[in-house]
């Protein structure tokens, strides 16, 4: 890969990731669509009151991001090593014969 290009890969990365920050409207709220259903039910209904709490409530949004983003690493690493054992299997190579 060419230095021209690998700076033109660095380049769009970084556009990728500050565009979100510099859109005018988004104002740095990111919400779910655990957030955005309870605001659409609280609005519809503002007596409903949910039928169960949950058993543990992380201290911080920090923690509940943390958890969230481990939880997706595990996953993606199950997801790989699935996907990395499938392809180097003996019986894959005995098909191609």
């Amino acid at each position: 890969m060419s230095a021209t290009r690998s700076v033109l890969l660095l380049v769009a990365a970084a556009a990728i990731v500050a565009a979100p920050l510099v859109i005018p409207g988004l104002k740095g709220e990111f919400k779910g669509a655990d957030d955005l259903g309870t605001e659409a039910i609280l609005e519809s209904r503002p007596d409903y009151k949910p039928w169960f709490e949950p058993l543990w409530k992380p201290p911080s949004e920090e923690v509940e991001t943390m958890l969230f983003a481990l939880q997706a690493a595990l996953g993606a690493g199950v997801l790989g090593y699935v996907i990395g054992r499938r392809h180097s299997s003996p019986n894959r190579n005995a098909d191609r014969r």
